[in-house]
């Protein structure tokens, strides 16, 4: 338990409790890891699709489908979560839908493109609720001048969940071939593994983490969903106040366009490209995954030192290197070589975005300030696989052409962060938790 330094803890929050919210990290990326990338992916594609021309296309429309849910509905449930102390409750219930949906994949098999498309629409619309409101808790968990690390430990430790995850499914995956047994029977027991992996898993999330916030009175009087979309339009509103954060924003859905390429597309590229076999592409995302822990853990406390911008900015310009390597690569041995810096970037990429944007929030609308982040990273997702999935359409299957241009997602990104002041955003957060404050300490001494 040494890397859960008590220091980096705000005066209240237990290192017990950080480990129940890394849990979660923990338990959803075996969704991610297994159904989004290694697995059901390829399987999608070769098997349920049967390689048909528009295979590719439609699962990145299928993926951006649910992005676009999630973008214009969690935003105001973010508000809603906050102004009603309600996000560990609605992680509970989303934590659920995105279970039963992960375990009904198994029922979509050769020919029923329907029924796999509506079901990883749901799947992952209530996956990305839960990684948001998940977020929203760590400015309640981390101090200021260590959210880089208590982030990296989250993502860092969730690679393993989704390394433990793949590793059962590749194990079994491997046994199924040995005796002869098809993918339209053992990927659905794949399906099934990653959902008991998630439930059982986020089960010490739910024992322990607490929900600190209090219930704002304004929801009493306005009722839920008309304060909480009030509350959205003053945020907006104010968005001069919160310019940092609103550029972070706009980085965010350039740069993590790119990653969405490498998390949804990764195993179609190393199968349909490079020539990879399923048992190979699974032990090459399960390699991916542990340079990803590696990455986030380390990269948390490399951020705290030498600054969120930096940080950020550099793995960014690691992404480039990854996607030129991917698209000039003839072998697998020199796949292998843009798979590794990928992992690393992935993990650094997305902890280090996460931490800035916890930097950004005021206390009492961390859930809000995270909806609008997913609304963004949502945004990403749609961009990057959807324009990934439409030029190999356009290119008669062309994904090296592809892949090749999701540099200029990376390259747009880092010149957005350009526009990021750290220490600006950080001070308008502080102000309005300031503001705050004084506004309950003068309510407090009206006479009821």
């Amino acid at each position: 338990m040494a890397l859960f330094s008590q220091e980096a803890l705000n005066p209240g929050v237990r290192k017990r409790e950080v480990f129940g919210w890394a849990m979660y990290d923990f338990a959803n990326s075996g969704y991610t890891t297994v159904v989004i990338t290694a697995v059901f992916a390829a399987y999608f594609v070769g098997g349920v699709a049967g390689k048909a021309p528009w295979a590719t296309f439609a699962w990145t429309l299928a993926l951006s489908v649910s992005y676009a849910i999630v973008m214009f509905t969690m935003p105001s449930l973010g508000a809603y979560a906050d102004l009603r102390a309600a996000k560990k409750r609605m992680l509970a219930v989303v934590t659920a839908g995105c279970v039963a949906s992960t375990a009904a994949l198994a029922f979509a098999g050769p020919g029923s493109v329907a029924l796999a498309m509506l079901l990883i629409v749901v799947s992952n619309t209530f996956y990305s609720y839960g990684e948001s409101l998940t977020a929203a808790f760590l400015p309640e968990l981390a101090r200021p001048e260590s959210m880089g690390k208590v982030s990296g430990w989250g993502w860092g430790f969730g690679y393993f969940g989704g390394m433990l995850a793949l590793g059962l499914c590749l194990g079994y995956v491997i046994w199924a071939q040995g005796r002869g047994i098809p993918a339209n029977r053992f990927v659905p027991v794949t399906m099934v593994l990653t959902a008991v992996i998630y439930g059982l898993a986020s089960m010490a999330t739910f024992k322990l983490l607490r929900e600190r916030a209090e219930p704002n009175p304004q929801m009493l009087r306005q009722g839920g969903v008309r304060a909480s979309l009030a509350q959205l339009r003053q945020t907006f509103s104010q968005a001069r106040r919160y310019g940092d954060f609103m550029w972070l924003m706009a980085c965010a859905v350039f740069y993590q366009g790119g990653v969405a390429v490498a998390v949804a597309l990764a195993a179609i590229y190393a199968e349909q490209v490079i020539g990879f076999q399923q048992q190979e592409t699974m032990v090459l995302v399960f390699v991916l995954n542990l340079a990803a822990a590696g990455g986030a853990f380390a990269w948390g406390y490399l951020q705290d030192r030498i600054g969120h911008k930096l940080a950020l900015g550099s793995t960014l310009v690691g992404w480039v290197v990854t996607c030129v390597i991917a698209a000039v690569s003839t072998t697998k041995g020199q796949f292998w070589w843009a798979a590794g810096i990928a992992g690393l970037c992935m993990g650094s990429s997305q902890s280090a975005g996460r931490a800035m944007a916890a930097m950004f929030a005021p206390k009492r609308q961390s859930a809000e300030f995270f909806g609008l982040w997913t609304f963004a990273i949502r945004l990403a997702s749609i961009l990057g696989p959807l324009t990934y999935g439409a030029i190999t359409w356009a290119t008669g299957g062309d994904q090296r052409t592809a892949i090749l241009s999701t540099t200029a997602l990376f390259i747009a990104g880092l010149v957005l962060l350009l526009k990021v002041d750290v220490a600006r955003g950080r001070a308008a957060a502080q102000a309005t938790d300031e503001e705050e404050e004084a506004r309950s300490a003068g309510t407090s001494l009206v006479p009821a």
